[in-house]
This record gives structure tokens, sequence and C-alpha cells, in this order.
């Protein structure tokens, strides 16, 4: 069995691969790099997840347009990435259908391979309340990914966390010996992680509600 895995480097994707890892898939890793602030951050994490997990098959992804359309916190620096707490709604950190362009991609590549699953670490119930992260969205792509593709393709998408809590995602990834220490979520910063973006405000408490210490340094 193969899977292709959308890996960020954050603690959610990586916890997604690993689990695909346990399940017996052979990894196939995709990493995107769209313009985000912390691009070169997350490019080290993944490349050295994929050394952790022993990965042979590894995409690195380029997508520049999403910093020529902009309308993100994340890809457009004269948009300032919040720092006041989770709002409703869809916050200014959302990039436009990214998910949906990430599991087009991460299904040519999945065709290309023969591999029957794609994992990627969405979480509905913690998240920041993108509208690419539901299980009705997920549902929807498989349906549409399986009707465009060969009659004899079957592609389950896999979203393992989806309806977990950062705190379990802490506790499920200790228990699997993940290198948290090796992930990263902030959204501003790539040397010392923010400590106030609403990514980094999750990623804390997930930690403090599962009783342990993260160790990546943080400015505040």
């Amino acid at each position: 069995m193969k899977a292709v895995c959308v890996l960020s480097g954050g603690m959610d994707s990586t916890l997604s691969t690993y689990l695909a890892k346990q399940d017996g898939y052979e990894i196939i890793a995709v990493h995107f790099n769209y313009g985000q602030r912390t691009e070169h951050k997350e490019l080290e994490c993944f490349r050295n997840i994929c050394i952790e997990l022993n990965v042979e098959n590894k995409y690195e992804i380029n997508i520049p347009f999403f910093t020529q359309i902009g309308a993100s916190a994340l890809t457009d620096t004269s948009i300032d990435v919040p720092i006041g707490g989770i709002e409703a709604g869809v916050p200014i950190t959302y990039v436009p259908f990214r998910n949906g362009i990430f599991l087009s991609i991460a299904t040519a590549i999945a065709e290309k391979h023969g591999a029957n699953a794609i994992f990627i670490g969405v979480v509905e119930e913690d998240s920041s309340g993108y509208p690419d992260c539901s299980d009705t969205f997920i549902n929807k792509m498989e349906s549409a990914i399986n009707q465009g593709t060969r009659d004899e393709t079957n592609i389950k998408i896999i979203t393992p966390l989806v309806h977990m809590t950062k705190s379990q995602i802490v506790q499920k990834s200790i228990e699997l010996s993940v290198p948290l220490e090796n992930t990263w979520s902030c959204y501003k910063n790539e040397k010392l992680a923010c400590g106030v973006c609403d990514s980094c405000r999750l990623r804390l408490k997930g930690f403090e509600l599962a009783g342990e210490t993260d160790k990546i340094n943080y400015e505040c």
C-alpha cells in the first residue's frame, strides 16, 4: 500500500504521516512552498521529518501564485498576522482554497505512483475556523478526485486527526515518539515562535492540557 502524505512540517501533518506509517503504508511525502511567511522553516522541518521516517519518495512543490493573489496574512506581508486570539468566522490567515489545491496536486502524484490513499492532517474541532478543514469538504473532494481520475484509480482521503483536539494530538504524538521539536506551527516567525498567533496559541494550549512541555523556543 502507498499513501501520499501532505506534510507541511507542522505538528498535525507530521502526526498524520506517522499514523500512515503505523498503518503500513509506504510514504510518499509532499510539501508545498507557497510563499508563506515561514516557508524556509517549514521546509527544514519537512526534510528533517522525512529523514526521521526514512522517506525515499518525496516532493517539494512550489506554488508561487498564492503571493500574487494575496488575501491572506500568511502570504501577503502587507496584512498583519492577528495576535489577539482566535476570532469568530474565517480568519485572515485563511489561504483561499489552499487544501483543495494541495489535495488536487497530491491526487496527481498519487495517480502517478498508484497510491490508494492521501493523508492530510486537517483538524475540524480545534482548527482556526478554516472552511477547507471539515469532513464535508474532504468527502466532497474525495468524490470529485475519484470522478476526475482513471477508472482504475480509487483514492481515499484519510484525515486521522479531523475530530481530535490539540491536546489529544500532543498525547498521540508522544505515544508514537513523534519528534515534535522538529515541527513548526508559528504563522509569523522562523527563528523563535511568536507564541501569540492563532497557531501558536492552539499549540501551546494543546501542550498545556496534555500536561507536556513544548521543546521549541518562543519569544514570549
